[in-house]
């Protein structure tokens, strides 16, 4: 069986983590912790970046950095994953979806202005697929009224737009490093924090509202409570884990972009039959996943139903948070949904993981082409 996705592993973690055993240092803020933030930071050109416990976690660090408070509105898409409407809606927000684009399936930057009024305190951009929302106009909108914007650069690590990071373009970037992204360690994620003045207080929030950073750096001579906050903190196994993959942030990147590649060159010849990711001229993507666009929901179920009998896991992926439960309870759609649902329901993901096989691969594009010959 080809799976969908198998975790990211260079060969280096088992060693980082028996050293961060022996250092006798496996909670929070130690050693790797540290690298990781630092090479981040350098990497990615970012003033400051704080490891959390997921991505999740660094979405409502951000959250409370900007003062969301019930009664307060945020906007965003629906075609989303469940944490980027929660992170809001637990310091009680109201959350309002607009439409997506159908090219990239970002957020639709033209609609973004008929959803604000004057409680609106938040937009939240999402990079679906390491590619970039349209960061200028909706920067623009958030300068004109005095709105924060949090990338949720979950899927967007390494990917740029105009030859700037994804999750160093707004006031707040949030990271994931989940098993399913392409640099892992496990569970967890980053805040990334443009602005120093919140430098102090995205430390406080994260160490459960304490100041025990400014403490060990000397900045103050008492340890204590000074905002609300939670444990934000990951493992520093976890940490180690990642700080090996990080290392080779290239590296992955390279191979990740070459599997892309492939299921492009090799796909592109079908476009009468099916879509394929379209990236913009300015936009740099990370391959964090390849998919296609089928008909309709009917043509797709057929094609994840023949890839699973040939041994391979294709994945549909979100059901439009408007569309569920809580959605409904919670969030409100404005304007109308023209592509959320319908591009939703054409979309398969396909393989796409840092130890890919050519050779499975080669299958996988098989058996694709094998199923829309016959569509």
């Amino acid at each position: 069986m080809i799976p969908f996705n198998k975790p990211p592993f260079i060969g280096e973690e088992m060693k980082y983590i028996k050293n961060a055993v022996e250092n006798n240092k496996i909670c929070g803020d130690g050693e790797y912790t540290k690298l990781c933030n630092k090479l981040m930071e350098k990497s990615f050109n970012s003033k400051k970046v704080l490891l959390t416990t997921s991505g999740t976690h660094a979405l409502e660090m951000a959250a409370m950095l900007c003062n969301i408070k019930p009664g307060d509105e945020v906007i965003m898409p629906s075609y989303t994953f469940v944490s980027t409407a929660n992170a809001f809606l637990l310091q009680g927000a109201k959350v309002l979806f607009v439409d997506i684009r159908p090219d990239t399936l970002n957020i639709d930057e033209n609609l973004i202005e008929q959803a604000i009024t004057k409680n609106t305190k938040a937009i939240v951009p999402v990079h679906y697929a390491g590619i970039g929302c349209e960061m200028d106009k909706i920067n623009e909108i958030g300068k004109r009224y005095n709105i924060k914007i949090v990338e949720d650069a979950a899927q967007g690590v390494m990917a740029k737009y105009k030859n700037k990071y994804l999750g160093t373009i707004g006031d707040f970037g949030c990271y994931s490093f989940h098993e399913t992204k392409n640099y892992s360690m496990g569970e967890g994620g980053a805040i990334l924090v443009r602005d120093d003045s919140f430098a102090d207080r995205a430390e406080h929030i994260r160490e459960k509202g304490t100041n025990r950073s400014n403490f060990f750096r000397g900045q103050v001579d008492k340890y204590t409570w000074v905002d609300k906050g939670s444990s934000y903190l990951p493992s520093e196994l976890n940490a180690a884990y990642l700080y090996a993959q990080l290392e080779n942030l290239e590296l992955i990147n390279n191979k990740r972009l070459s599997i892309w590649e492939k299921y492009f060159t090799a796909l592109k010849k079908y476009e009468d039959k099916i879509d394929l990711p379209f990236v913009p001229e300015y936009c740099k993507h990370n391959a964090h996943m390849f998919y296609i666009k089928l008909k309709d929901l009917e043509q797709r179920t057929k094609y994840i139903d023949h890839m699973r009998e040939n041994n391979i896991i294709t994945v549909f992926h979100y059901i439009p948070l408007h569309s569920s439960p809580a959605g409904r309870k919670y969030s409100k759609f404005i304007g109308e949904d023209k592509f959320t649902t319908k591009e939703s329901e054409r979309l398969v993901r396909l393989p796409l993981f840092y130890s890919l096989t050519d050779l499975e691969q080669e299958k996988v594009i098989e058996k694709t082409i094998e199923f829309i010959k016959k569509i």
